[in-house]
């Protein structure tokens, strides 16, 4: 893979803030994380790795408008860039040709 080395996790977060398209604040990431592999997220892991990928330019956020709910505080909503979207891409090229690399009988005849 090219480019920033994207670790497994801050493809998850990625995935995840794309999945959620115009709703991915921290919040948000963190419990669809903890929903869909099924334990607990901490919150500072999932904020740090956001602000880690911006740093990188693979997301870029910007602020909601202020809610009621929320004390009258704004979001911090987060999209994946372009060059986001290619590393995610070159990330899954990798994975696919692995995995369709692998022989049946490595993992006892059945393959995923």
């Amino acid at each position: 893979m090219k480019g920033s080395q994207l670790g497994e996790f801050e493809e998850i977060v990625m995935l995840t803030i794309a999945l959620l398209f115009d709703d991915a604040y921290s919040v948000a990431v963190m419990e669809e994380l903890s929903q869909r592999m099924e334990r607990p997220m901490s919150l500072g892991a999932v904020h740090r790795t956001m602000q880690r990928l911006e740093e990188k330019g693979l997301v870029r956020s910007r602020f909601g408008e202020s809610t009621a709910e929320r004390g009258g505080r704004r979001k911090r909503l987060f999209t994946v860039t372009p060059l986001g979207e290619q590393e995610l891409q070159e990330a899954r090229r990798v994975r696919n040709e692995l995995w369709a690399g692998i022989p049946k009988a490595a993992f006892g005849g059945s393959v995923a």
